[in-house]
Parts: structure tokens; C-alpha cells; sequence
């Protein structure tokens, strides 16, 4: 599945529902379902930049591909998480580093968070890329 499917089975997803209180509700589900970062990797040095809440994210390269982890003390930002890792997962450092992520603005995610939380997942797609960054080849 390529990042453009990850995004569109998202993007199909979202369409499902009419309110943004319902989708609010399947973000914070989704964050429920975040495999969570392994304890010793909740360190200072892995908290991202940026975010109101704190948000862990450990990243590996396990044989050419991204590997995420991440935790959050907020379930709305747990579930943004979740959303990221679930597209980023599994890719290229190279593919992770240059993707757009269209679907944030085709569900309209970003319009609908408060603008601290805007930056915080700015600040998240961000910390991502530059993780991949430091694996490409």
C-alpha cells in the first residue's frame, strides 16, 4: 500500500461523517489503538518540540523501511499521532521524507484544531520527516 492509499483510505474514512464531533470521536478512537512507544523511549529527548501537550516519538530505520512509535498525555493529539504513524509507517526514509500528506487538508483536520494544536501537528509531521531525514541514503 503506498503512502497515496494510506492517505485515501483516510480521506474515505473521514467522508463517512457529517460533524466534526464525530470525527473528533474517531480521532480520539484511533488514538486508543496506537501501539504505544515502549516506556524507556519516553524521554525528554524524544518529546516533540512545539506540541501544547507532550508527545513522545521514537523512530528507527529496520531494514530500509520507517519504524514509529509515539505516546501522548492528550487523546486528541494521540489520535493525530496515530493518523501520521499509520501513513509514515513502514515507508523509505527517502518516501517519508518528501510526502505531502495531502490528506490533513482534504479532511480538514488542520482547520478544526485549535491553533496550538495546528502547531503541534505541524510540529509532528515535522519531527518526522527530519527523523527519516537522518536515514536517507
Amino acid at each position: 500500500m503506498t503512502i497515496a492509499d494510506k492517505e485515501q483510505a483516510i480521506i474515505d474514512e473521514f467522508a463517512i461523517y457529517d460533524d466534526w464531533m464525530d470525527k473528533y470521536e474517531y480521532i480520539i478512537e484511533l488514538g486508543k489503538e496506537l501501539p504505544l512507544i515502549a516506556a524507556n523511549y519516553k524521554t525528554d529527548d524524544r518529546l516533540i518540540k512545539g506540541c501544547q501537550s507532550r508527545v513522545w516519538l521514537h523512530a528507527e530505520n529496520n531494514h530500509g523501511k520507517m519504524q514509529f512509535t509515539a505516546d501522548s498525555d492528550a487523546i486528541i493529539t494521540k489520535g493525530i499521532i496515530a493518523l501520521l504513524i499509520r501513513v509514515l509507517n513502514e515507508e523509505s526514509p527517502a518516501q517519508v521524507a518528501k510526502a505531502e500528506l495531502g490528506f490533513i487538508k482534504e479532511i480538514g483536520l488542520q482547520e478544526h484544531l485549535s491553533p496550538t494544536r495546528s502547531n503541534g501537528l505541524v510540529s509532528m509531521v515535522k519531527q518526522m520527516k527530519m527523523e527519516a531525514l537522518k536515514n536517507v541514503k
